[in-house]
């Protein structure tokens, strides 16, 4: 087994919470997503991703998610070929994709760093998540 250990930036939201961002790359990009232990599932915002893909590549899902203020929101699935979370390396990933504009707007106006999307419980569980909040780091573990 081999744990990989990524750095966290901790975010205060004006005294009102707190979230933790993890860098990841995908499409060849960094981007900050938030790490949601809450959310079933990872999900990419689609309007920040559409640059990257063609319509086609998005397979509309036959659940609602819900959650975000809403009790239902029309989702879509992304086939990742590669997803890399500090030295993790996750090849064909199937990602949700929702509109999140509600995320970014919030982050916007609290002149916060941009995020693309949430690291969901279907990566954390997978890969035996340790989120370790004295260190700010997140432990992944490859089997």
């Amino acid at each position: 087994m081999k744990t990989v250990k990524v750095p966290l930036q901790l975010i205060n939201l004006e005294n009102d919470g707190f979230h933790l961002l993890v860098e990841v790359v995908v499409f060849g990009h960094s981007y900050n997503v938030v790490l949601d232990t809450g959310a079933s599932k990872t999900v990419l915002d689609k309007t920040s991703i559409e640059k990257h893909i063609h319509q086609d590549d998005l397979l509309i899902s036959d659940k609602l998610s819900t959650g975000l203020g809403t009790n239902s929101m029309e989702s879509f699935l992304l086939k990742l070929p590669l997803v890399t979370i500090g030295k993790l390396k996750i090849e064909n990933f199937e990602a949700a994709v929702l509109d999140l504009s509600i995320i970014s707007k919030a982050y916007e106006s609290l002149q916060l760093p941009p995020v693309v999307g949430v690291l969901g419980g279907d990566i954390l569980k997978n890969y035996k998540a340790i989120i370790d909040y004295n260190k700010l780091e997140l432990k992944l573990t490859c089997t």
